[in-house]
């Protein structure tokens, strides 16, 4: 089941997975191709996921991991042959029996963590260190499926790096027992679908972290690194018209910069009324003040339409939502607090969320809004509930030593499933 209707409706099932063998395989000369600025500490990366997740845990919230869920939906014969076929073709076919005498669970391991070549081989240079290369972004669940309503969109990934991604999310939502019966609005992984943005320079792109849920009536899509116009074009022709969809598609043009790469990356829900923003662009007048286009999904053409902001567009839309700016009014602190996920929240419930630690001056700005804050260590320490429905604000703050050099905050790391409207 999945029902998504906002960005800050009380949780109630998430989809995670936490990081694994992929990125203690990463040397430095891969990480321009798997999209890091870093490699990670495994274990420390691991150990703040775990926080995260028991902090999730202890607000009650149905917690999946992903890797879990992919290893039962390929213990069903059909998905298990397609996803050899499709993603394991290129191997070589000495490997296709160890490949057949694996388990589901080796399976998954395999299409997750990578296949190395043989270490014992002379000569292999960094480029020739695996056969399949490892997916250390699947830690990000945010991007490889969109959530909208009672249906998911499967993503069409900006890079060859992330594009498996895709495919092992739209092999969740077709085979696995509790998530197959999801509708599938758009999944542009399926060789059999019309127009479907198989890799290429011009094909269509979007990313869940470009895609945010603000109302049943409205969405906010970026227009970004990851995401472009064919992109956005092909999202709002698979939306036009639905009686149970979105009726306006809010279109940010962001700067072309890496620190932007997600839409999530400098705009989150936080409450009801409230937002985190990174104020250069997205308040009046910044330096790099996007560009706000909006199209009526219902229209006879649906053709986007000049806007004068972000937050004014919403309002007019019944979303009246406070700014409380990553970093605060210091323009230094604010380009580096956005660069380590400061304005990348996720929202358990209105007013209750969770942000890297280390941005202490959007800590700040939040405490100032009136959030009580928490470390997850001492929330967890305490043994007590967190309690979603007290109308009292609260942000727990995640350890974000190593995660956050992975570049993604704590809205990247989750995709929501159900909240309550």
């Amino acid at each position: 089941m999945v029902h998504i209707t906002s960005e800050v409706g009380v949780l109630k099932r998430v989809l995670v997975h936490c990081p694994g063998p992929e990125v203690d395989r990463m040397v430095p000369s891969m990480m321009e191709d798997l999209l890091f600025d870093d490699i990670l500490y495994g274990d420390v990366a691991r150990t703040e996921h775990s926080r995260f997740r028991q902090v999730m845990e202890r607000a009650g919230v149905e917690v999946l991991e992903a890797q879990t869920l992919l290893a039962e939906a390929l213990s069903e014969e059909q998905a298990c042959q397609g996803a050899v076929q499709s993603l394991l073709a290129n191997l070589p076919s000495r490997m296709r029996p160890r490949i057949e005498a694996l388990s589901p669970a080796g399976v998954a391991a395999m299409l997750v963590s990578g296949v190395r070549h043989d270490p014992s081989l002379a000569g292999l240079k960094a480029d020739d260190l695996f056969e399949l290369a490892p997916l250390p972004n699947w830690c990000f669940q945010r991007d490889p499926i969109i959530a909208l309503g009672d249906q998911v969109i499967i993503s069409a990934m900006a890079t060859a790096a992330r594009w498996r991604e895709a495919v092992l999310g739209s092999v969740l939502f077709r085979f696995h027992p509790i998530l197959k019966s999801t509708g599938i609005l758009l999944d542009p992984t399926m060789p059999d679908a019309a127009g479907a943005a198989v890799p290429g320079l011009d094909r269509p792109r979007f990313e869940g972290g470009d895609f945010l849920v603000l109302s049943r009536d409205v969405v906010a899509v970026g227009l970004s690194e990851r995401t472009n116009l064919a992109g956005v074009r092909k999202l709002a022709r698979a939306l036009k018209d639905r009686e149970d969809g979105p009726r306006r598609m809010i279109i940010l043009t962001l700067p072309r910069r890496r620190a932007y790469m997600h839409l999530d990356t400098i705009f989150t829900p936080v409450d009801r009324d409230a937002c985190l923003v990174h104020a250069p662009v997205l308040l009046p007048g910044g330096a790099e003040e996007a560009k706000v286009h909006e199209v009526d999904l219902h229209s006879r053409e649906p053709w986007p339409t000049a806007q004068d902001g972000l937050l004014s567009t919403l309002k007019r839309q019944g979303i009246d939502l406070e700014p409380i700016t990553c970093g605060g009014n210091d323009l230094l602190a604010q380009r580096r607090e956005q660069w380590t996920d400061g304005a990348n929240a996720f929202a358990l419930a209105p007013g209750v969320i969770c942000l890297y630690d280390r941005n202490v001056e959007t800590i700040g700005e939040l405490q100032a809004a009136g959030f009580d804050i928490v470390t997850a260590k001492d929330l967890i320490e305490r043994d007590d509930p967190v309690a979603l429905s007290t109308g009292k604000r609260l942000c727990i703050l995640i350890p974000s030593n190593e995660l956050s050099r992975a570049r993604g905050g704590p809205h990247c790391l989750t995709h929501p499933l159900v909240r309550e409207d």
